[in-house]
């Protein structure tokens, strides 16, 4: 664990600046996460970053909470602390005082055209997150494609994803992932 004070300001700016970049949610940020977190910094392995985005999406509560075991993980308690609100501060505080302007300017094309450019931009982003935690979950062919298996069927069907997860954990105490 490092809690030096630019362990701890690099963590709390570098979630700051992604929290105003997180278009559609915080998944939508998990690339950049990830660069920061294992190719930049060294912070942590693929594997341990899969393993807390496997957590952070198990657990009930914010999609964001990646950051927060990421902050634990770097610099312990400070460190999950300052995370946190790194995300969660600059765009609650954006959001408050941008939210009363977009309402007025509700039928505004300007308003329906930056909405409409938003959305192809978030549905890339949180495609790209399923790309990054991909190559650094799986590592055998199996694990491939039961990923590729996965996303078919999830795509496909309304089958509850708790089905495939079960799938997922059977394979895995079998020894095949």
């Amino acid at each position: 664990m490092r809690t030096d004070c630019g362990t701890l300001i690099t963590l709390l700016l570098h979630f700051g600046f992604l929290s105003l970049a997180a278009v559609g949610g915080g998944n939508s940020a998990i690339p950049e996460i990830h660069r920061q977190a294992v190719e930049i910094s060294g912070w942590m392995t693929e594997r341990q970053f899969a393993d807390l985005f496997a957590i952070s999406q198990a657990a009930p509560g914010p999609n964001f909470l990646i950051s927060t075991l990421i902050g634990y993980h770097v610099a312990g308690p400070i460190g999950a602390i300052l995370a946190t609100v790194g995300m969660c501060g600059p765009s609650s505080v954006l959001a408050y005082y941008v939210s009363g302007t977009w309402d007025k300017f509700k039928y505004a094309r300007w308003r329906m055209a930056v909405q409409a450019g938003l959305i192809p931009v978030s549905v890339g982003l949180i495609g790209a997150t399923g790309i990054i935690v991909a190559q650094a979950a799986d590592h055998t062919v199996v694990a491939y494609a039961l990923t590729a298996v996965t996303a078919v069927i999830t795509y496909a069907t309304r089958l509850n994803p708790i089905w495939l997860f079960l799938v997922g954990g059977a394979l895995g105490l079998m020894g095949l992932i």
